[in-house]
């Protein structure tokens, strides 16, 4: 038998609508995110056995809204927070770029470590530590499906992780609010990427504002 792991972004905040940094800033769910998660809610109801979320109130608040038809609650992961992106946190890319030119290249292009100015440090340390929560997490419910609802940027992190890509496929992937990463695992808990950025349960003409 294969353990289901769905990596679950949050739905949308004010932040992500105007294009910011948030890391760890505990910004809220919008209007907009609470009406995203709703659906993700008529997707999700009845499909899994454990829910984990990251302690941050826009994952905390999505969580509660994905099993609020159910009696299962979501436990709180620490491991799973957001990245802390240091003195970026609250600019915008385009803000970034201009301010920190040179910051900004090298954890673009770097494939090692991608440094970030503060906070976690660098992706790669970022990466370490959700790619240990995944799987500790995976260990201990083997066979079972189980959602996690965090970030997009430690859920890049993370997937960079446990399929050993470098650093600058950080950059490369897109994860809207409320997009579903599915992954399985054998018993050796070898991972399979199923899908990404699934973003099917919206409205067939819904226009996701951020990946950032």
């Amino acid at each position: 038998m294969a353990t289901t792991l769905l990596l679950v972004r949050h739905g949308e905040t004010k932040w992500n609508a105007l294009g910011k940094f948030q890391g760890c800033k505990d910004i809220e769910l919008s209007d907009e995110g609470i009406f995203q998660a709703n659906f993700l809610r008529t997707k999700l109801e009845n499909s899994f056995d454990y829910i984990y979320t990251s302690p941050l109130k826009r994952a905390l608040d999505t969580a509660n809204v994905i099993c609020s038809n159910m009696d299962i609650q979501p436990v709180i992961e620490p491991t799973l927070r957001e990245i802390n992106f240091g003195d970026w946190e609250g600019l915008t890319i385009k803000e970034i770029k201009e301010l920190y030119p040179d910051n900004f290249k090298l954890w673009r292009d770097d494939e090692i470590d991608s440094p970030l100015c503060g906070g976690d440090l660098s992706i790669r340390l970022a990466s370490l530590r959700a790619t240990e929560g995944i799987l500790n997490l995976v260990h201990k419910h083997k066979n079972k499906t189980i959602i996690i609802v965090s970030h997009g940027g430690i859920i890049k992190a993370g997937l960079i992780g446990l399929f050993d890509w470098n650093m600058t496929m950080y950059h490369k992937i897109n994860l809207g609010n409320t997009s579903i990463c599915k992954l399985s695992f054998d018993d050796e808990l070898y991972p399979r990427l199923v899908t990404l950025n699934d973003t099917s349960h919206l409205p067939q003409d819904y226009k996701i504002k951020s990946y950032v």
